[in-house]
């Protein structure tokens, strides 16, 4: 569960440091007091998209820290270890939102993307907002619902993974069906280029080689005058060659080294260099006598150069590449020439995909008529107590016209309400009433909540279009629900923050050039006082101060048929 949240420079609040604690919490404070801030915040925190505008006036970053408790959080325990983020049991996450837009994450002091923020996050917290009941409309969103409630996601994950095969099958099988009716023209076509490619000899093809013996072949006689004038001038030249002139200083510098015995080294290196020197014009000559002009292998290899570009210019690759260009077209023939074959073996997994994702598809849809009627028994029962007695919901589940796989199953499930006697039943986006559509919501989210993982739910003003004894019997099923979870609820009505066994007021701070706002534990008196300000506005009479403690007093002593302690 979340035990803190601190929030620094962002929007209206300067800084707030706030512990929390398990069961029910409410926020309540007057309207513009700054309680959207926190659902913001803790939206941030948890991965949402981030701009410059968060950032509070005159001030360089604003930052957001959540502390975790992780004892009632498996998943995202696990979640840590298989993303190497865990430490010793503990999970801070922390969000910096700079003055120029750009931020940066990080879970227990490691950085991370935003998509894994998000992932963590739906481990943690679910938040409900005011317009949740906007996105219960979504026939996507029905679906889920019912599939939670029904526990289907094994059954579902395997659904969607043959779904994918199937898919993935049918696509290829398609599209080798496709391309059978130009098949034969194909096939000519890749023979002749395979052909083309083959008298190259591309198994020995070394094209740096041949361009290497091309240009030797054709610069030969240049080579050759330019060696024998380099062996005449460093060997054969009896006079003025390098050895002779080697030789002669060799003695000279010999002479003289017997007056100065230092100069031996130099002597030895000059002797060095007559033997190198004389090697290295030995082993020119032998490679000039060793040459030879070779028209005939010249026009040979220019011509062999002459079909490598042609080729590399057709294929629109580079002359080293032409083995590779080969295989890739031997390939493509061998699959064509095969593909009847593979046609053949296609159609049969796809028969058998097929086949066992209607299996699977008719197990998850009895599932789903099984547990939906239980779903809509229980929810029928929770909207009576929210107010519309002859209220009945129902969970429509019905089977597309197409045989054709798709995600999540065959079912078209779709929500209905009679909210009337003698009326047919409505879908929810037909419900005339916005009221009607708000408790709905609540009832669904209430029934569908114990079936869920996540140990901290945040609900906001969800609770708004109802009032009265409505009131009070949703603010005992949102304590009860945090029995086993943390339960955070931003409301305005008294009866709703009387269940909560945390009460913690938002007001705004006018003391400062910049309004901000802050977070205080009510406890005593001040929750009294806060309740009854909640009841009567302005004016608080004593008769509204008793009905505020009676109401707190109901609250921590709910029915014995509701009471969780």
């Amino acid at each position: 569960m979340l035990v803190n949240l601190t929030i620094i420079d962002l929007a209206v609040v300067k800084l707030l440091d706030l512990d929390l604690d398990k069961g029910m919490s409410v926020l309540t404070g007057e309207t513009g007091a700054g309680k959207s801030i926190l659902l913001t915040a803790l939206g941030l925190a948890l991965g949402d998209r981030a701009d410059s505008g968060y950032v509070r006036p005159d001030c360089k970053r604003a930052e957001i820290n959540l502390e975790f408790d992780l004892s009632d959080a498996p998943l995202a325990q696990q979640w840590l270890l298989d993303n190497e983020l865990d430490d010793e049991g503990q999970c801070l996450i922390r969000r910096i939102i700079n003055q120029d837009g750009r931020s940066k994450a990080t879970i227990n002091s490691r950085p991370v993307t935003l998509q894994s923020l998000q992932e963590l996050s739906g481990k943690l917290v679910e938040i409900h907002g005011q317009h949740a009941h906007l996105t219960l409309l979504n026939g996507d969103e029905q679906r889920r619902l019912l599939d939670v409630y029904a526990k289907n996601q094994p059954l579902l994950d395997e659904l969607n993974n043959g779904f994918r095969a199937w898919q993935k099958t049918n696509k290829e099988l398609i599209a080798l069906q496709k391309s059978a009716a130009d098949q034969t023209e194909r096939e000519a076509m890749l023979a002749y280029q395979i052909d083309e490619l083959q008298q190259l000899e591309l198994g020995s093809f070394n094209y740096a080689a041949i361009t290497e013996e091309h240009d030797k072949l054709a610069n030969l006689g240049e080579i050759l005058t330019i060696g024998q004038g380099l062996v005449d001038t460093l060997y054969e030249n009896d006079q003025a060659s390098v050895i002779s002139r080697l030789g002669h200083s060799l003695t000279e510098l010999t002479h003289i080294a017997r007056y100065a015995p230092e100069l031996n080294e130099i002597s030895s290196l000059l002797a060095e260099a007559k033997i190198q020197t004389e090697e290295a014009a030995l082993q020119l000559r032998r490679f000039l006598e060793a040459q030879e002009a070779d028209p005939l292998r010249l026009n040979a290899v220019e011509t062999q150069l002459g079909v490598i570009h042609q080729l590399s210019r057709k294929h629109h690759i580079a002359p080293e590449e032409l083995p590779a260009q080969l295989t890739k077209l031997e390939h493509e023939l061998d699959n064509l020439t095969h593909s009847s074959e593979r046609i053949e073996t296609l159609k049969i997994q796809a028969e058998q995909l097929f086949a066992q994702y209607h299996q699977l598809a008719a197990q998850l849809s009895q599932r789903r008529q099984e547990r939906g009627i239980e779903l809509q028994q229980q929810i029928s029962a929770v909207i009576k107590e929210l107010g519309m007695p002859n209220g009945e919901f129902l969970v429509s589940i019905s089977q597309q016209s197409s045989d054709i796989p798709k995600l999540n199953g065959m079912d078209k499930i779709e929500f209905l309400v009679a909210s009337n006697p003698g009326l047919p039943p409505k879908s929810l986006a037909k419900v005339a009433s916005g009221g009607e559509l708000s408790r709905i919501s609540l009832a669904i989210q209430v029934t569908t909540a114990n079936d869920k993982t996540t140990p901290t739910m945040i609900f906001d003003e969800v609770d708004s279009g109802i009032g009265g004894g409505i009131a009070e019997i949703v603010g005992q099923k949102l304590r009860r629900l945090s029995h086993n979870r943390q339960v955070m609820c931003v409301t305005h009505l008294p009866q709703v923050a009387a269940q909560a066994h945390q009460h913690l007021f938002v007001f705004k701070n006018h003391q400062t050039d910049i309004t901000a706002s802050t977070v205080r534990l009510l406890d005593g008196e001040e929750r009294v006082n806060e309740i009854a300000r909640m009841l009567g506005g302005v004016n608080i009479t004593a008769n509204t101060l008793a009905h505020a403690q009676e109401m707190l007093t109901t609250g921590f002593n709910p029915h014995p048929s509701t009471s969780e302690g």
